[in-house]
């Protein structure tokens, strides 16, 4: 048990957050917490962390255990460069093997047999099984190996202070990634990766020792790792055992049999208590009554199962349908900052086709949507009665100072205050989300504003940008849904891969700043990239043994020199064989100057030393004959 909350409660201000709370999170174990927004999630997280203290209950830690924590948008200032901020992780190691050999540069100068050397026989020893269960001399590997999986390669000498938000919690997830803490505690990690770099933590959290607990929308992130969920709904927690996918089964059952039990109990409490009405108040039957007064005296009453608030019901029409052909791009250059991300670009859409939008982050997703959006430029054309609708995760086309109501109201005049108070409801915000003004709305709030303005514009070609960004599960739900029977036109971009596999029928990707497309789901040009990737693998490998082979074609042009290529093979060989040997033997008498009895006999280091040190000036000697062979 690495962490444990036991009948925990917490109280913000007169709001009960949750009541009686119990989980625990084991060593080795990967859990997801889910809930809708402003269930607590995050508050539960707090309290784990020691950040916020329960009302009532416990939280009780493994002594020793490392918690490593990655908040929403939780990047740090940093003067280092990225490469040099990852070596502080490695601080520790990198000390321990520099004193290492300060102390057996001390022990080859120590008297064999005195205090001194006895002494820093015993601190080699420590500072080598330190080395080895920290696997120090391979801590570089590791971090190039994090660094290039998390989209850093070539940035190492970035200053961090320099990065966006959303690199520095990229960054911040590496960090924790080299740490390896028994607790890795993810707080919506993916809302800042691109998918290949979700693919790579995929795999990489597959193998981590540690134990994790993330917090996520990410559907197929979840169904990937979790090996359980936790549900926080109504002020209480649940258990499911399985991925995501497994909890919606599981808890479908759950309610169909609670509410079957609950309905069933009802059903004999009205029987009984009918009896008792009927027959109280008779003599001949009033004892018979008296015995089922007592019975419902008795019984447990079972509490009606909690139903969860409607999720926001989205539902997109439009009134003309456009020719056959919607969107038409054709030699299209498109730039920003004097970046080139689309160099004549090619993409036609029809009508009712359903397009994902794909490409690593920078490529020029988002600023391609809005420039079909905007208009004016020559190569991007829309086809006839085309009206586009455009969702921007940025929500720069709302105006903060606007109430919710007055956001939606002004832009259609022409509706009744009911008609626009309904549309709102409908879309998740409710009474007391009216008078609010814009720029105070959560994320999701803002979210579900903003698709709710989109829904009203009866577009028959809808532009999403990341439009299940913010949105809990239940709304992204919908909104899938709603996408899925939308007769119109679709282009959108996402990083939830969940939602391209359900609503995407094409997919274009930017690439090399080219538009690629792809006639299939994503699922289907997802498997097609990774044919391609293992294709480019298998040409490379046949590129480097063709190159090979030229090479030793080219290197027997006479009896001479074939004679002279294999007097050096041979010597080269050689070299390599003596080489191996030695080490082998170096590797064997630093063992041998680790194991405490051989520390004990003195005379004995003094010879393994010598040896080593004759070992090292004969190494140094072929390294150099060796590189000039080759």
């Amino acid at each position: 048990m690495l962490i444990s909350v036991e009948n925990a409660s917490f109280t913000y201000g007169d709001n009960l957050i949750f009541d009686n709370v119990s989980f625990t999170v084991n060593e080795g174990e990967r859990v997801g917490l889910i809930g809708a927004n402003g269930e607590g999630k995050t508050t539960l997280i707090k309290l784990v962390l020691g950040e916020l203290y329960a009302d009532s209950g416990a939280v009780v830690k493994k002594n020793g255990a490392r918690i490593g924590y990655l908040e929403q948008n939780g990047g740090y200032a940093c003067g280092n460069t990225v490469y040099d901020e990852m070596l502080e992780v490695f601080r520790a190691e990198f000390a321990a093997v520099e004193k290492l050999e300060t102390l057996s540069q001390k022990l080859a100068a120590a008297q064999a047999g005195g205090n001194e050397y006895a002494a820093l026989s015993s601190q080699i020893e420590n500072l080598n099984a330190f080395i080895a269960s920290r696997d120090a001399y391979n801590a570089e590997i590791r971090i190039k190996t994090v660094l290039n999986g998390m989209g850093f390669n070539g940035f190492y000498d970035r200053v961090v202070d320099t990065m966006s938000g959303g690199e520095k919690t990229r960054l911040k997830l590496a960090r924790l990634l080299l740490e390896e803490p028994d607790l890795l505690i993810l707080d919506e990690p993916t809302n800042h990766l691109d998918v290949n770099t979700l693919y790579w933590l995929e795999d990489y959290l597959s193998s981590f020792k540690g134990a994790i607990l993330v917090v996520s929308h990410d559907r197929y992130f979840l169904d990937k790792l979790a090996g359980r969920i936790l549900e926080i709904e109504n002020r209480k927690l649940r258990s499911f055992t399985g991925n995501y996918s497994k909890y919606k089964v599981l808890k479908a059952e759950l309610n169909a049999r609670l509410l079957k039990e609950y309905e069933a109990q009802q059903e004999e409490r009205a029987r009984l208590q009918d009896y008792v009405d009927r027959n109280i108040v008779r003599a001949t039957t009033a004892k018979s009554a008296l015995s089922r007064v007592n019975k419902l005296e008795r019984m447990e009453i079972l509490e009606k199962p909690y139903v969860p608030p409607r999720a926001p019901s989205f539902k997109f029409t439009y009134e003309t349908n456009p020719y056959e052909n919607v969107l038409k791009i054709d030699g299209l250059n498109l730039e920003i900052g004097g970046k080139r991300l689309i160099s004549g670009g090619k993409l036609f859409i029809r009508r009712g086709e359903k397009v994902a939008l794909v490409g690593e982050n920078g490529t020029g997703k988002s600023t391609l949507l809005r420039a079909i959006t905007r208009g004016g430029n020559p190569a991007i054309e829309l086809g006839r009665f085309v009206k586009p609708a455009f969702y921007d995760q940025e929500g720069a086309n709302l105006n903060g100072e606007n109430t919710v109501i007055a956001e939606l109201w002004e832009r259609h005049v022409g509706l009744t205050q009911t008609e626009v108070r309904s549309a709102l409801a409908r879309c998740g915000l409710f009474e007391e989300d009216m008078q609010k003004a814009v720029k105070s709305l959560s994320g999701g709030e803002r979210a579900k504003l903003a698709l709710c303005i989109l829904e009203s514009e009866h577009g028959n070609f809808l532009l999403l940008d990341e439009p299940t960004n913010h949105l809990d599960l239940p709304a992204r739900e919908s909104l899938e849904n709603a996408l899925k029977e939308y007769g119109g036109t679709l282009l959108f971009v996402s990083h939830d891969r969940y939602f391209l596999n359900a609503v995407a029928e094409r997919t274009v990707e930017i690439e090399n700043c080219a538009l690629n497309a792809f006639d299939g789901g994503y699922e289907a040009f997802n498997a097609f990239k990774k044919r391609q990737r293992e294709e480019k693998a298998r040409e490379e490998e046949r590129e480097k043994l063709a190159k090979t082979s030229a090479a030793k074609e080219a290197g027997y042009r006479s009896k001479k020199e074939r004679a002279e290529d294999e007097r050096r093979k041979k010597l080269v060989k050689e070299t390599e064989s003596k080489i191996c040997s030695l080490e082998d033997e170096e590797n064997e008498l630093n063992a041998a100057l680790a194991d405490p009895e051989t520390a004990c006999d003195y005379k004995k280091v003094n010879q393994i030393l010598e040896r080593v040190n004759a070992i090292k000036t004969e190494l140094d000697s072929l390294y150099k004959a060796y590189e000039d062979m080759i």
